[in-house]
């Protein structure tokens, strides 16, 4: 998946968690992207947030909720 997909659907989630209440916002990003994100996206989202991709700061406060997936050589 391209690099603009990943970033502009985090986003997207983002978008819609922002009008929900603070303290579930971080937790409804993560919790959708691990239900609904196969290990791939996620790796590659790994991937762009290490490399400063554009995220919705919302995004990034959710990153260290989002499970990380096995390495390729594992998977």
């Amino acid at each position: 998946m391209s690099h603009d997909k990943i970033v502009r659907m985090a986003n997207q989630i983002a978008t819609f968690f922002h009008s929900q209440p603070q303290a579930e916002r971080a937790a409804g990003v993560a919790n959708h992207i691990n239900k609904f994100w196969e290990p791939r996206m996620r790796r590659q989202f790994f991937e762009h947030l290490e490399k400063g991709a554009a995220f919705d700061p919302l995004v990034k406060e959710a990153a260290s909720l989002v499970n990380k997936p096995e390495t390729a050589d594992h998977a």
